[in-house]
């Protein structure tokens, strides 16, 4: 037969506190907006949004000026890019086993591909390459000037990763 369990409280229980949720707060609240200052922005959200863009013009837009590592990278010769990509190559451990998924790709496109899954840059979702890049460049991550040379010559730069579009398709259900 199981012990019986003493139907008097222990000593423990009897001596614990009780919670007292009748004292005063002690933190301050925080300050309510102004009603007036809430129809300030709302109105200045709304003139914001109204305000009718120009018409479109039949001249095409000037091009964008370069930056000065946009202008660098556009020196950089494909001889160079080889290089890099060689180097790469090089330093791996273990040698390239499945080279059919490398077939028909050129070296640019090689390097882009390393520089989506090198995660020292940061992510590559949602974002485009040259985006990327910058992105890297001014957190001082020192991305290689390569990948902005094949961004820029190849005209690459409002591409997204191509790890990007694979989770995008796989999640909205499009495959290729």
């Amino acid at each position: 037969m199981p012990p019986r369990r003493s139907t008097r409280a222990t000593t423990k229980a009897a001596s614990q506190s009780k919670l007292n949720f009748s004292s005063k707060i002690t933190k301050p609240l925080p300050a309510r907006p102004n009603q007036k200052d809430k129809a300030v922005k709302l109105e200045e959200a709304i003139t914001r949004t109204a305000t009718p863009s120009p018409p479109p013009s039949s001249e095409p837009a000037p091009e964008q000026e370069l930056s000065p590592a946009e202008v660098n990278a556009a020196k950089v010769s494909q001889a160079a890019i080889n290089r890099y990509w060689k180097g790469i190559e090089d330093s791996r451990l273990a040698k390239e086993v499945h080279k059919k998924h490398g077939t028909g790709l050129g070296t640019g496109e090689k390097v882009l591909r390393y520089f989506d899954v090198s995660s020292q840059f940061g992510p590559c979702v949602g974002i485009t390459r040259l985006e990327r890049w910058q992105r890297a460049e001014r957190l001082g991550l020192n991305p290689p000037i390569e990948v902005l040379a094949v961004i820029v010559k190849e005209g690459r730069g409002e591409e997204k990763a191509h790890l990007d579009q694979l989770l995008s398709s796989t999640a909205i259900g499009e495959r290729e």
